[in-house]
């Protein structure tokens, strides 16, 4: 498994990441272990999780549940060492944790020692904000967004607070890094801007949605991505299941994710199928597995693209990981872009 430097960190991580957000839900605390001792045997040693999570809904009974997944296979494995792990503090909105507080940096610190609880660890590698207090266009909000009329004074007393508290959570050895997660351009580029300016930490990765699909990333973001050495980690390459093909004909088999959403989070479009379809044609043509062309298409990106691969069986984990050794011909890649000129924006 190729290695890398996370942005303008220190910390190398895998080429691949390792997706939790279906232990707890999805999958049991036994599954989610056979995932994480398979991700480890391929050298997946970067993995990606957050305090809200399982997923597929987010309830207030099960919020911790897969960190604290993570934390039982930390205490019967060992070795922390061996690991990178990326966790989230839940933005504003979300009344399953928190009451939906937005985020401030004294409700960071007491999120960062609630995960190294679950997490049953004394630092963690990454920590996100999931989404700005600000809102975001993610998520399909894209079609309606209208930015928050906000004072930017406020906005930036929000960042300073954030980074104030993180500098102090760096120099307490809790966390090693902070990240982004569903921001735009402008709101990381202010992120920046208020770091330097007060010698504050540097906002290391953005983690946002990115596929055959779901193809945002690939204008100002690449640009300011690469530029400022901001690696994307990708959310969603198959696109909550989509580009395995498991619901072509609008099924939902049973255990899938879209059985618990049934919409797949508003991914499912009168366009989606025919788009799927289309990029299955091309795997056929060049005689690749679908699921491993999507996620080595990330991998191919101009711009620094770690794909998170999140998997309901262990089978289907082993097919994504073989991704990372794939490296896509320039026809494949020509097919590719024919395909995205036809479906510009299934969702």
């Amino acid at each position: 498994m190729e290695r890398k430097v996370l942005g303008r960190t220190d910390i190398e991580v895998s080429a691949v990441c390792l997706g939790t957000m279906t232990w707890g839900s999805q999958n049991t605390e036994s599954e989610g272990h056979a995932q994480a001792d398979m991700a480890l045997d391929h050298g997946v040693t970067f993995w990606d999780t957050a305090e809200m999570y399982p997923t597929n809904p987010v309830r207030a009974e099960t919020v911790g549940d897969t960190e604290s997944i993570i934390g039982s296979w930390l205490a019967s494995r060992g070795g922390r060492s061996r690991i990178e792990i990326a966790t989230k503090i839940t933005g504003a909105g979300q009344t399953a944790v928190r009451d939906g507080a937005p985020i401030t940096g004294s409700g960071m610190r007491q999120a960062v020692e609630a995960s190294l609880a679950r997490l049953r660890t004394d630092y963690i590698d990454l920590y996100q904000l999931h989404w700005p207090n600000r809102g975001s266009y993610h998520f399909r909000q894209a079609w309606r967004y209208q930015p928050k009329v906000c004072d930017r004074a406020e906005v930036e007393a929000h960042m300073l607070d954030v980074l104030q508290t993180a500098g102090e959570l760096i120099g307490e050895g809790k966390i090693r890094a902070i990240g982004l997660s569903n921001e735009s351009v402008w709101g990381a580029a202010l992120w920046h801007q208020l770091a330097q300016q007060h010698g504050l930490p540097r906002m290391a990765s953005v983690q946002n949605e990115y596929s055959l699909l779901c193809r945002q990333f690939d204008t100002d973001w690449c640009e300011f991505s690469m530029v400022e050495d901001m690696p994307l980690l990708a959310f969603s390459p198959l696109a909550a299941g989509l580009l395995s093909g498991k619901y072509a004909g609008n099924v939902t088999p049973e255990g899938t994710r879209r059985s618990f959403t049934p919409d797949l989070g508003g991914r499912v479009t009168p366009q989606v199928f025919p788009a799927v379809a289309a990029y299955h044609a091309v795997a056929a043509r060049h005689g690749l597995d679908p699921c491993q062309m999507a996620i080595a298409f990330c991998l191919s990106r101009p711009f620094d693209c770690i794909p998170i691969l999140g998997a309901t069986t262990t089978a289907q984990l082993a097919t994504n990981i073989g991704a990372a050794d794939l490296h896509l011909s320039q026809d494949v890649l020509d097919d590719i872009a024919a395909t995205h000129r036809l479906h510009p924006m299934p969702y």
